[in-house]
Formats: C-alpha cells, structure tokens, sequence
C-alpha cells in the first residue's frame, strides 16, 4: 500500500487498484503537488467540513464518480451538490469493497462556507481510521489534544499516523507530540502546518521530538510504502 502526502492535510491511499482521497483541499493550495482537474480518485473521505479540507471535493467526485464518504451532514451537502455519497458519524464504522472506515471524535469545529457567504453547519469534525490488508491509518483530521487519543492507540494497532502540528486552528508541535506517544503509531508524518502564515512550522523540529524513527516529514508528492 502506498499512502503519500500531498500539502495542508491532504493524503492519497492507493490499494489494491483503488485510489482514496483525504481531505483533497488542492485549489488554492500552495502546498500541494496536484492538480484538481487530473488527480484519480475512486473515493474520497472528509474529516470536516471547513473550505481548506472539503477543497475540490465536489469538481473531483462529479469528474471521476469517486464516492465521498463523510460526516452525516457534510455527506449532505455534498449529495445536495451531486455528489455520490455515504453518509457516516463519530464511532461508526463500515466496511467498504476498498477497506474499512470508522470515524473517530476530533476537538474542532466544523462549516462550510458557500461562494456567496453562506455558512452552512456540516455536523461534528472527525478522525479516520482506514483498515485494509492488516495495516491501519489514522488520518487526525483538524483537532486538538484529547486524552481519548490514548485509547484510540490502546484499542488500535496503527501503522501510520497523520497529526495537525500547525498550532493556532489544531495541535502545536508538543500537543502532537503527546498524542504521537499515546497513538504508540509505528510512524508518524506531520501535516497541516506551512500552508498559511498563522500555521507555520519546523516539521523536522517536530519529527526530532518523537522517539528515534518514529517520525518522518513527507514533502507533498512524497510516500511511504506500509
């Protein structure tokens, strides 16, 4: 399976001939390597709903027919948009053709806001945890520290962990590395960070705060293989 990082919070899953989206903010992204109007994707899976994490969701999904799986109601609005969709929550989980989802709690908030100005509430944000072949990924969303992060660790055997370490909106470099030790994820890449001014962080000082190999700056269009 090969899981690469692509800017902001965005990563790309390829397994078993599927390709899966995270959060694919690539439009206005200067982070990122992609282009939105060729990436490949079979499905995409939202956190949250705010603008710089939904991103070019619904341009993608009508282009390519991925299936947006997200929170209740963001998966919503995005149906309403003409998305193919399936709609999940905190705890839940299900079991796809392409692997299993459970959604887990993420402390943020979590709007859209439309081209005229109009807020749009999309339901609680989120984690993920992505199950396939034996291996497990957990993608923080936009959070802050939760002492529930130690029994998502307890209670699941992660091989690759994405955490926000941009401070200001999320967790900051010590927050993250707190919640990398109670994950007790086998690697540990840092995202949402650089993208804009107020988030600006030195991810290799961040890796060098975890304990020796756990952690591993990907820059965007970079992979690890698991």
């Amino acid at each position: 399976m090969k899981v690469s990082f692509h800017g902001h919070s965005v990563v790309k899953i390829e397994t078993n001939s599927k390709v899966i989206l995270i959060d694919p903010f690539i439009s206005g992204n200067g982070q990122t390597d992609l282009n939105a109007n060729e990436v490949r994707a079979d499905v995409i899976l939202l956190t949250h709903g705010h603008n710089d994490h939904v991103g070019d969701t619904v341009s993608i999904a009508k282009r390519t027919g991925a299936l947006v799986v997200a929170p209740f109601e963001l998966a919503g609005l995005m149906g309403k948009k003409g998305c193919q969709v399936h709609p999940m929550h905190i705890g839940g989980a299900h079991e796809f053709d392409f692997g299993r989802v459970k959604f887990t709690q993420a402390f943020h908030g979590s709007s859209y806001e439309e081209e005229d100005g109009t807020i749009v509430y999309t339901g609680m944000p989120g984690g993920i945890l992505f199950e396939v072949d034996g291996q497990t990924i957990y993608h923080a969303g936009d959070t802050a520290l939760f002492s529930d992060m130690k029994m998502i660790g307890e209670r699941n055997n992660i091989d690759l962990a994405f955490l926000p370490i941009g401070d200001n909106f999320t967790m900051g470099p010590e927050d993250a590395a707190t919640a990398a030790e109670w994950l007790n994820a086998k690697k540990v890449v840092p995202m949402h960070y650089n993208t804009f001014p107020l988030i600006e962080q030195d991810a290799d000082a961040f890796v060098k705060m975890l304990p020796n190999g756990t952690g591993q700056v990907l820059k965007p269009g970079e992979s690890v293989s698991i």
